[in-house]
């Protein structure tokens, strides 16, 4: 593998962007060394949507046929009354706004497993470990480990999420590039008591949202909680308790699967709680340090391009270093070439929200009304902002 300058590379996470970005850099013969905090990667999972742009360059990754085996085959979508009664039932492809030809929908875990079997046996992983200090220097950044040790690389790029602690360490507070879009959520897995197969049902009281997903017809299936807040409570983001509190207290109701929810929801082992917020930043790159993915410019999940924006950044990232002797200058053609593409797919969390989470009861009614009306949501076709960019073929010689 090449050790040439400018090669060594660490990438912080090994969800998504990170796997994806350590792919491309291996194939352009970077030396790429991937840290994860947690054991492994992740498995299972609430399902994720891969479009437009992004299908291509998971099918340049070659790993298109096992995404499409593992598409997730939902049927329909329950809309319901507060009282627990149906409303309408309707193909999820007008809910999504995905429903487009080659579009896909997998569980975050099936991702996660793809993208790490096409690198595991070419790159280094460390998990169960974490950056804990960055020291940037003209032409490489020293890097202390959480385990104690000392690593020196070209270029360290934090693929490690919303809460990004790399850009943390290189850009500063969170707070100043966080921009809370005014909703809350905790997802975890449940019984699967109502027998559910190949669908969600969603239950909406105003400000508050609760809805089931199954995958197929399993065992279990995946709850979701989410809430109105007008602001982001900082102080239960690592107390997993406060977390549980919180989403108990904003649940009273005794309708439909709630109460259930709320109890499942406490004992759950793999509560995941966050705030559905966008990062926003001036610049991705800081030095010797960039970002890629959430970390960089998160678009929420109103959005449902989180995926797309992560695997196409990988993509346009590798390529431009591999394409620039110089990796600042790399770095700012990477960021000059996918600003409008991550603008463009930001700016969708203006629409489509009040039919998934109303948050007034003029809103709620509105919203229950329309449904009735309708057998299947209104489907505009293919979102321009899905396939914003054009993939570049980065030719090496």
């Amino acid at each position: 593998m090449s050790t040439r300058p400018n090669r060594r590379v660490l990438v912080s996470g090994a969800s998504i962007a990170g796997p994806a970005l350590a792919y491309w850099l291996h194939r352009y013969g970077f030396e790429v060394t991937v840290v994860e905090k947690a054991a492994a990667v992740r498995a299972g999972g609430y399902p994720i949507d891969i479009r437009g742009t992004a299908v291509e360059v998971v099918r340049r990754m070659g790993v298109l046929p096992a995404l499409q085996d593992a598409h997730v085959d939902t049927r329909r979508i329950t809309f319901l009354h507060q009282d627990g009664s149906p409303i309408t039932a309707l193909s999820p492809t007008a809910t999504s706004g995905g429903g487009t030809a080659g579009d896909l929908e997998v569980r975050r875990g099936d991702l996660t497993e793809v993208l790490y079997g096409t690198v595991r046996d070419h790159v280094e992983f460390r998990f169960n470990d974490s950056i804990d200090t960055l020291e940037q220097h003209p032409d490489h950044v020293d890097v202390t480990f959480r385990s104690g040790d000392q690593r020196t690389f070209d270029l360290v790029v934090g693929a490690d999420g919303l809460h990004s602690f790399t850009r943390g360490l290189a850009f500063g507070p969170e707070e100043q590039f966080h921009h809370y879009l005014g909703h809350c959520f905790a997802g975890f897995t449940l019984p699967n008591d109502l027998s559910l197969s190949h669908e969600a049902v969603l239950w909406n009281a105003p400000g508050r949202t609760a809805a089931l997903y199954a995958i197929g017809a399993q065992e279990t299936v995946h709850g979701f909680l989410s809430f109105y807040r007008p602001d982001p409570p900082f102080e239960a983001f690592r107390d997993p308790q406060a977390q549980r509190d919180l989403v108990a207290s904003l649940f009273p109701h005794q309708d439909w699967q709630v109460p259930a929810m709320v109890a499942a929801m406490r004992q759950a082992d793999d509560l995941f709680f966050d705030v559905v917020s966008q990062i926003r930043m001036p610049h991705w790159s800081s030095g010797r340090v960039a970002l890629v993915g959430d970390a960089a410019y998160a678009p929420s999940f109103l959005t449902g391009q989180g995926t797309s924006l992560s695997l196409v950044g990988a993509y346009l990232l590798a390529g431009e270093l591999a394409t620039n002797p110089d990796p600042l200058t790399a770095l700012k053609a990477y960021e000059q070439n996918t600003r409008g593409y991550v603008d463009a797919n930001q700016a969708l969390v203006t629409a489509g929200g009040s039919t998934m989470h109303p948050r007034t009861e003029q809103t709620l009614a509105r919203r229950n009304q329309m449904l009735t009306s309708l057998t299947e949501l209104p489907d505009d076709g293919p979102n321009p902002a899905h396939s914003a960019i054009v993939l570049p073929d980065f030719d090496l010689g």
